[in-house]
């Protein structure tokens, strides 16, 4: 015996039809968020991986005004923004690379902590609405079922008939809401943990690139690193204090 989705609506009562376009509403909804968010990961992925080979190549030959340029017109790449975001917070030193003291690589760190942050929210909306709707799908089929096996048995009752042949139909009336419920609700978990774990990798990704090009920094100012103008002065002063004195 096939079962015909349009004669269960047909013979769904009031309250089953309102239960199916409610998870009809709520499945509607979760795909969008799905569909949305993967193309947004994917284009977002797809410009770090044009991004990140020119960006290090700059890095390499020591281009930095064309890294930072580079940075700051990338404006997809999860990468792009936050390495763009480190290098403007200390784009005017760079000219001057004795100029960069351990302040101004805190002050780059704490800026790309801030992108992150800023990032990873914008990576994670609409994430609530899957985890909602797959955890919240099964129990509105389930009410639909139980309101549906009420009814069946008040109708049993009222007609004074009994027996398994009496009520199947309203049994299988109502179990189709929990069917439907189930379906709704295991896309949305899988799409939530696929997500999840795409955004993980993206902040592995972010992390990684980011105390890369800390370290970068403070390897480009070499050895007066972290010194500033005084203390660089005071130690200039001391070797030529150190120096003999010629008779």
């Amino acid at each position: 015996m096939e079962v015909s989705l349009l004669q269960l609506w047909n013979d769904a009562g009031t309250f089953a039809r309102f239960i199916i376009i409610v998870l009809a509403i709520m499945s509607v909804i979760s795909i969008s968020v799905a569909v949305y968010k993967w193309w947004r990961i994917r284009k977002s992925l797809r410009e770090t991986a044009r991004f990140a080979p020119e960006f290090a190549r700059f890095l390499q030959e020591d281009q930095l005004d064309a890294a930072i340029a580079l940075a700051e017109k990338q404006k997809v790449s999860h990468v792009a923004r936050v390495l763009g975001e480190a290098l403007a917070e200390i784009k005017p030193l760079l000219r001057d690379r004795a100029a960069v003291t351990v302040a101004d690589i805190n002050s780059a760190e704490r800026a790309v902590e801030r992108q992150m942050m800023i990032l990873l929210a914008e990576l994670k909306r609409g994430l609530a609405v899957l985890a909602t709707v797959g955890a919240t799908a099964p129990f509105v089929g389930l009410l639909g079922t139980t309101m549906g096996i009420v009814n069946a048995f008040t109708g049993m009752a009222i007609t004074g008939s009994g027996g398994l042949a009496a009520i199947s139909a309203g049994i299988a009336e109502a179990l189709i809401t929990t069917a439907f419920g189930l379906g709704v609700a295991i896309p949305a978990v899988w799409f939530y943990n696929y997500f999840q774990t795409k955004i993980e990798n993206i902040t592995v990704e972010m992390t990684y690139t980011s105390k890369e090009l800390i370290d970068f920094l403070i390897k480009s100012v070499g050895s007066e690193f972290g010194r500033s103008i005084f203390t660089k002065e005071f130690q200039t002063q001391k070797a030529a204090a150190a120096k003999p004195v010629s008779q």
